[in-house]
């Protein structure tokens, strides 16, 4: 049985220059970022390469209408397609690899076969998605007011590269929700049932990196995080080497109800759920991988594994407070749709549970949590 797979070569540099030389960047490459991305930090070194911004094609996180309006653009063969940015623009520079794309529906739904015609780099600009190792993109579909997966091989990366200084910019609002979007992949993929040595070793390191980098934020103030962008980098891609093969579940399965209908920020939505999703399951049951996380977390908060959720839950509140789901405009009439969703339409996901959650538990922690 495999245990691990690492698809895409990874590496790091400092700063951009040395990426566009060693890569040699330039005409036939195809640049799909963000303005705000691009000009401070490549607009100097006058690429040959075409350049599309994201956000000229819709605001927010993708959806399959941003995704076709993107393609309907690109009218000529690319060797490379290199996403530098977020999870919204990885999520879809890993789609135009592949030869066939549109209707983006039909490829979701696997009515269309992949496969790819050009190299794919990922450059990640945020330290939460994950999204630069996995074979996974992530959508909205707008027609059926929620969040899919499409995940095939074909949409590995060829390269993975890391630059600390393309972080420098980020917003701390934006710092905070991607970091928390990465401790929650790892918590969530290290009590997966395809959880193994191999993917807990990504998943704890990735944990310890983020709650011991919280606590020195929560010390010392947010600018803190500054000296320790490059290992919070590390860390997102250590919980998306370990959720992409382990899986995440059903605080995910759970968040995209939320996100598709009320568009909330993918790790903001994350966040909104952990904490409920986590406690439900050390209800059912402290045995096994769970209490093996408990360990871990508890390690690195430095309290006792029976206050593990009272200690996390006050750090991350100082990091970034959490919102009730009816600050988001989630209605109790919403629920029981949510959790028909989740039910019926996000299985991939509620597979990868610690332990299995009946309708009547996602109920439950939506309630708790409005």
């Amino acid at each position: 049985m495999r245990q691990l797979l690492v698809r895409p070569a990874i590496y790091e540099y400092e700063t951009c220059a040395p990426f566009v030389k060693d890569f040699e960047i330039g005409a036939g490459d195809l640049i799909l970022t963000n303005e705000f991305i691009y000009q401070p930090f490549f607009g100097a070194l006058n690429l040959e390469a075409d350049v599309l911004y994201q956000e000229r094609y819709g605001s927010g996180e993708p959806s399959d209408e941003m995704a076709e309006a993107i393609w309907a653009d690109l009218q000529k063969p690319y060797k490379r397609i290199v996403g530098i940015g977020g999870g919204t623009v990885l999520d879809l520079a890993k789609l135009y690899a592949l030869q066939e794309v549109s209707p983006i529906v039909d490829l979701f739904d696997r009515k269309l076969s992949p496969v790819k015609d050009k190299e794919l780099i990922l450059v990640p600009t945020t330290c939460g998605t994950g999204s630069e190792i996995t074979n996974l993109s992530i959508l909205e579909i707008k027609s059926r007011h929620t969040k899919m997966g499409y995940g095939a091989d074909e949409i590995f990366a060829d390269s993975v590269v890391m630059v600390p200084a393309l972080l420098e910019s980020l917003p701390y609002a934006v710092f905070a929700t991607s970091s928390l979007d990465a401790l929650i992949h790892a918590a969530e993929s290290s009590v997966s049932p395809k959880a193994n040595a191999y993917t807990k070793l990504f998943s704890f390191q990735a944990i310890e990196i983020i709650l011991r980098g919280y606590r020195e934020i929560a010390e010392k103030g947010m600018e803190a995080r500054t000296a320790l962008l490059g290992t919070f980098l590390r860390a997102s891609n250590y919980a998306g080497i370990a959720f992409g093969n382990a899986g995440v579940g059903a605080v995910h399965a759970m968040s995209y109800p939320l996100g598709g209908k009320y568009h909330v920020p993918h790790g903001e939505a994350n966040y909104a759920l952990f904490l409920g999703v986590f406690r439900r399951y050390a209800s059912i049951s402290q045995t096994g991988a769970i209490a093996e996380l408990h360990a871990v977390m508890s390690q690195a908060l430095d309290c006792g594994v029976s206050d593990v959720y009272e200690v996390l839950g006050k750090l991350l509140e100082a990091i970034l407070p959490r919102r009730p789901l009816r600050e988001y405009g989630v209605l109790e009439a919403d629920i029981p749709g949510f959790t028909t969703i989740v039910m019926e339409k996000q299985g991939r996901l509620t597979a990868n549970n610690f332990v299995p959650l009946s309708a009547q538990d996602v109920t439950d922690i939506y309630m708790e949590l409005r």
